[in-house]
């Protein structure tokens, strides 16, 4: 594939988050007067904005489910945000495509501000051109939100030049609202069976297919 802009999920695509996003939730849950001790359960709050996870999952109102926001932000942002590793492979895939002349761009549903941290923390910033993600919870949450504007400000107006790499619904989702295909990886936290269902143009199983797709 020649694609000129690559747009990569954070969660899931470049780091493994779970356990940090995991025990943040637990906590929030039980400060909410559920104890949550099943980790499948938790683990569906990777990817898709908190706000849609606590209402949709919990039976939780909006006010209830800013708390627990509240509280999981409590853990997550002093000590869960760190509790993540990058993907074997990533680093050096990513600097293979900045040396092939892609232009790289984060898309995350993660506030911007997290995602920043993270990235730097993990030597990532540097092999991307633009990072893109809300300001916080509730701002340009949807992923189509969060595509649409790296779209515009990186002046991308030629959609045949972008394509999107995620792993969960919400990736393939937010970029085909966006007239976007979208790899979808099957090492982060989505499967085949949700990539085929919600019609990922492209399945990598792992970060070398994903290199294969590219020719790097």
């Amino acid at each position: 594939m020649n694609q000129k802009y690559l747009l990569f999920d954070l969660d899931g695509t470049l780091t493994d988050s779970e356990e940090g996003i995991a025990k943040s939730v637990a906590f929030a849950l039980e400060h909410m007067g559920i104890h949550e001790t099943d980790q499948e359960n938790l683990r569906r709050f990777i990817g898709p904005p908190l706000m849609d996870s606590f209402t949709g999952y919990y039976g939780m109102t909006e006010e209830e489910a800013v708390a627990a926001i509240r509280k999981f932000d409590e853990r997550y942002n002093d000590v869960g945000l760190f509790e993540n590793r990058v993907y074997e492979g990533i680093p050096q895939l990513l600097a293979d495509l900045k040396a092939a002349g892609k232009k790289l761009i984060l898309a995350t549903s993660k506030p911007l501000p997290l995602a920043r941290r993270i990235m730097d923390r993990f030597e990532l910033t540097q092999y991307f051109d633009d990072l893109q993600g809300p300001a916080g919870h509730g701002n340009l949450d949807r992923k189509q939100d969060v595509v649409a504007k790296a779209l515009e400000e990186n002046g991308i107006t030629d959609l045949s030049e972008a394509i999107m790499i995620g792993d969960r619904l919400h990736d393939v989702l937010g970029a085909r609202a966006c007239g976007l295909d979208c790899v979808g990886v099957l090492y982060g936290f989505g499967d085949r069976s949700e990539m085929e269902k919600y019609e990922a143009a492209y399945i990598a199983e792992t970060v070398e297919e994903v290199r294969k797709l590219f020719g790097v």
